[in-house]
């Protein structure tokens, strides 16, 4: 991110023109249950509701892997209405009479398993589809949810911060760190159950649906227009997202790499300089970091009085409002550390934030500005803007509240930095490009990244971690 901003990053809280249609996720905290199995002749073992996430149990489900999301949304920006078909092809990890889906209000109108009626039920954000027999385990399968309704805004555990489906003034935003792609989707929301996409969305004509990865199909019939979208590289649940509203649109290129960038018509001007900033930043970022891990690039530049941050969506970074440089360098540095390289669970969410501040302090360096050393000295004596509460707590120690503050990115790229300092500047930008290469639209976790950076440099770098990343308070010594 800052998808889920770090509050450096907030401009403006908005006073909103309508009641903010959301509520807490108090179901985050709760413990890990499994969902109740089926009659129907199924007597098959029902998968959990929840992944067993340290931060977030509840997210996700247990039993089943989604390879592939076909999307199919039809949406009228008046009346904020929401009709949708989701087709997820899975398979299944255990024997299954029944399994969970994660989706946040909304009505559901049928389900299917392949091919065959599926009973349903929900409890809270949980669907559980319980299919006409049970599912063997290696069994390869396909659900059908036919859905809609008016999707709901979700406020986070920290109780300020908005996701989900954001209704703007003009459009809407469909946001999802860390939990909001339930309020739009329903699906297997947690990182570590990475899929393919395909997400077709119907609009009014002369509105533009943005998606993730490439545009295949712009059609227009009857005072509608469909956009369908392809992301062929596997995606986390929480970076997927819509936007809708009357955006102006360029392409372009980055080298071999095709751009796409959304504009607010009141952010014209962020699109036109985002087309020129793009194809600086990224071949900057792949000489430091390895290739870029997608197929295209781009940006949405939304003019959104509802949230005040912005965030790191597969090939398409959204931002509230025109950003700054730095800014839109954090969110391109996320496409390889996130997006490609997803965390295996959210306490590892520092292997996100701290690549993409520290790629920051590179880039202000590389312009002429500070160096990172001396970046490292002002977070450390407290002398730089962002600096404020980066010793709360250890970065690898964050709780729901606290996921997107500030010792996770600020001092966690003060981490990052210690590594560099401790194995010289060869071994640190090799062990960056390992690690990107290495877990590669995969997932991994702080442990492996530990080992990675003493098995590069063949140094025992125990002390320098417990201190920095794991150690509470600030060092003693810098």
């Amino acid at each position: 991110m800052t998808a889920i901003p770090r509050p450096s990053v907030r401009r403006r809280t908005a006073a909103r023109r309508r009641p903010v249609r959301c509520a807490l996720l108090a179901t985050a905290l709760l413990l890990v249950t499994s969902c109740t199995g089926g009659s129907d002749g199924t007597d098959g073992k029902a998968g959990a509701a929840g992944a067993g996430d340290p931060l977030f149990p509840r997210l996700g489900n247990g039993g089943y892997d989604v390879t592939h999301y076909g999307l199919t949304l039809d949406y009228t920006p008046d009346a904020n209405r929401l009709r949708a078909t989701a087709v997820l092809t899975a398979r299944a990890t255990q024997e299954l009479g029944a399994f969970n889906l994660d989706l946040k209000g909304l009505r559901v109108r049928s389900a299917r398993v392949d091919g065959e009626p599926a009973r349903t039920a929900r409890k809270g954000s949980e669907l559980t589809v319980t299919p006409r027999a049970a599912l063997e385990r290696g069994h390869e399968f396909e659900t059908v949810i036919v859905y809609e309704g008016v999707p709901k805004e979700i406020t986070d555990a920290d109780g300020e911060s908005v996701e989900g489906w954001v209704e703007t003034d003009d459009g809407a935003a469909a946001l999802g760190q860390p939990t909001g792609s339930m309020a739009w989707f329903p699906g297997n929301h947690h990182p570590s159950d990475k899929a393919t996409y395909d997400i077709t969305v119907t609009v009014p004509t002369g509105y533009t649906a943005v998606a993730n990865g490439e545009l295949r199909r712009k059609e227009e019939r009857d005072g509608r227009t469909t956009f369908s979208w392809h992301n062929g590289e596997p995606m986390a649940s929480y970076l997927a997202s819509v936007a809708v509203n009357e955006f102006e649109v360029t392409t372009g290129r980055a080298g071999e790499l095709p751009l796409y960038i959304a504009a607010h018509p009141k952010e014209a001007a962020a699109g036109r300089k985002m087309a020129k900033l793009l194809p600086e930043i990224l071949p900057w970022a792949s000489g430091l970091f390895g290739p870029y891990p997608f197929s295209s690039a781009g940006a949405v530049i939304d003019h959104n009085n509802y949230v005040d941050y912005a965030l790191e969506t597969q090939t398409k970074p959204y931002f509230d409002s025109a950003p700054t440089d730095e800014i839109v360098v954090h969110e391109l540095a996320h496409q390889w550390f996130g997006n490609s390289v997803t965390p295996r669970t959210w306490r590892d969410m520092w292997l996100n934030e701290s690549w993409a501040q520290y790629a920051e302090w590179l880039w202000e360096e590389k312009r002429g500005g500070r160096t990172v050393q001396r970046i490292f000295d002002d977070f450390y004596d407290g002398k730089d803007d962002e600096s404020p509460g980066i010793w709360a707590f250890p970065p690898a120690s964050p709780t729901p509240e606290t996921v997107s503050d500030p010792p996770v990115y600020g001092r966690g790229a003060m981490v990052l930095h210690k590594v560099r300092r401790a194995v010289g500047d060869d071994t640190f930008f090799a062990i960056a490009r390992t690690w990107a290469a290495d877990h590669r639209h995969g997932n991994a976790d702080t442990a492996q990244f530990i080992a990675l950076c003493e098995k590069k440099s063949g140094k025992d770098l125990g002390a320098l971690f417990d201190t920095w990343l794991f150690g509470k308070g600030r060092p003693a010594e810098r």
